[in-house]
């Protein structure tokens, strides 16, 4: 018989690691829509054009999908003391208002509404804003340009809680056409956090 002899080393690491704080985080996620009809009557009708007879129309597509946008101070001030119920104006149907303006001008976080370029300030539609379903985490906001409204360059939108007055919760720039006497134009934000 063979006398095996087994040889084992091993190192046992025991110890403890010092918990470290949790970091939590929120993402805000803003896209803007912007619809572009010819008329009353064709929104009405949900009338799409072509291509080519949009871009002859409004000069840009008829639907467009705006990413990103900057949160101004004021409006996260605005929110934080909606949250903590210390005496802010809620950006709900009754004080909600979207802005249209002309300017170009970088978007910075210390914008307000005299900020934008001949801003145009629109009324909620009837259903909104709209609270999605608990695990959507989103807010939507919808307001309609009929034929006599907000005819000018639109390049900067923003989301106000009073229509003169209000805080401006953000601001985007992007070049979005020129709409005509005539034209209705809708403009969506939908804001998600994560």
């Amino acid at each position: 018989m063979n006398n095996l002899e087994e040889n084992a080393k091993g190192k046992e690491n025991i110890g403890t690691v010092q918990a470290k704080g949790i970091l939590e985080r929120a993402l805000e996620n803003a896209v803007w829509k912007i619809g572009r009809w010819a008329s009353k009557a064709d929104k009405k009708v949900g009338r799409i054009y072509s291509k080519k007879e949009a871009l002859r129309l409004f000069g840009v597509p008829q639907f467009t999908e705006i990413k990103g946008n900057c949160l101004c101070n004021e409006g996260i001030e605005e929110w934080f003391k909606l949250i903590a119920t210390t005496g802010a104006v809620q950006y709900n149907n009754a004080g909600a208002y979207l802005i249209v303006g002309t300017g170009s001008g970088a978007a910075d976080p210390t914008d307000n509404q005299a900020t934008f370029t001949s801003g145009v300030t629109k009324v909620m539609e009837a259903t909104y804003p709209q609270v999605a379903a608990a695990a959507d985490h989103k807010c939507t906001w919808k307001s309609s340009y009929g034929s006599a409204e907000a005819n000018q360059v639109w390049a900067e939108f923003g989301l106000l809680n009073h229509a003169t007055t209000g805080k401006l919760a953000n601001r985007k720039v992007s070049a979005q056409g020129t709409k005509a006497a005539g034209q209705t134009w809708e403009l969506t934000l939908e804001i998600t956090l994560t």
